[in-house]
């Protein structure tokens, strides 16, 4: 659907709007807030581009919502606004949104809905298209959007199985993807528990002796919402710097799960200031 959220001009609502504040929109005679959270929104276009487009992400369940702002920072009307998205992995496009016409400074919300079926990595990208009211020659113009990617751990959550179920599964499961431990972390009990808050996994391994022994090792478990397992081993030592060494291995009966989870490690780690 579409969501006309401002007239021509207003530069306090088109602030308001670009930061993601209170935006207030009619929907069906009766006017409706929407709540932002700004660590969802995705910027689509630069500020210089006669187009400028936002993405509010909302995950419910197996849906994908993009909620996308669109403003003309043009001085022209432009006519069959069309944003054409495609996706990669897993994702299906239920809906293609509506063109739009927006006057100069205009701005309006279009949403869009996308199925998810699977953990596997998914990207969702593409362009905005319009043509230019009035233009000589029938006047066209594109935009690229920036990619949107799919986070995993809107997906995972902690599972706990029995150590003889986790085995076998270790055993059956075919991908594996091993990663080395790359941290500033010099505490083998803070470095596991920053790893349990990265992947939304539980700790299947009784803990306590870490930090005393020198030495870490660790099974992890976690399901997603499509009933896929994740298994992780972790083994860690302190090596004669201080420095933590080891792995971090990943195992799954998909490709997806193994590499997405391997990548969101590999992004904490290097994300972990000391």
């Amino acid at each position: 659907g579409v969501e006309d959220i401002g007239g021509g001009g207003g530069s306090d609502e088109m602030v308001a709007a670009l930061l993601g504040e209170g935006n207030v929109a009619a929907s069906n005679g009766a006017k409706r807030q929407t709540a932002f959270s700004l660590d969802r929104i995705v910027q689509l276009t630069g500020m210089s581009d006669p187009l400028y487009a936002e993405a509010q992400v909302i995950v419910r369940s197996f849906d994908v919502f993009l909620d996308v702002l669109v403003i003309n920072k043009s001085s022209d009307t432009l006519q069959a606004v069309t944003i054409e998205w495609a996706t990669m992995g897993d994702l299906k496009l239920c809906e293609r949104p509506p063109s739009l016409t927006l006057a100069p400074g205009d701005q309006k919300s279009v949403r869009t809905n996308i199925k998810v079926s699977s953990t596997d990595t998914g990207i969702i990208f593409g362009n905005v298209v319009f043509d230019v009211a009035g233009g000589a020659g029938g006047q066209s113009g594109c935009v690229i959007l920036n990619d949107i990617h799919i986070d995993i751990m809107d997906y995972i959550r902690p599972g706990e199985v029995s150590d003889t179920a986790f085995r076998s599964m270790w055993a059956e499961f075919e991908w594996e993807n091993k990663v080395a431990i790359n941290t500033a972390m010099t505490d083998l009990s803070a470095y596991l528990d920053y790893i349990l808050a990265s992947t939304n996994m539980k700790c299947l391994t009784l803990r306590g002796m870490e930090n005393e022994s020198g030495f870490l090792a660790a099974n992890l478990y976690a399901t997603s919402v499509f009933n896929e397992d994740a298994l992780v081993n972790v083994s860690a030592e302190k090596a004669k710097d201080g420095s933590l060494e080891g792995y971090v291995r990943i195992r799954s009966k998909t490709q997806g799960i193994a590499l997405s989870l391997g990548d969101k490690i590999t992004l904490k780690q290097a994300q972990f200031q000391a």
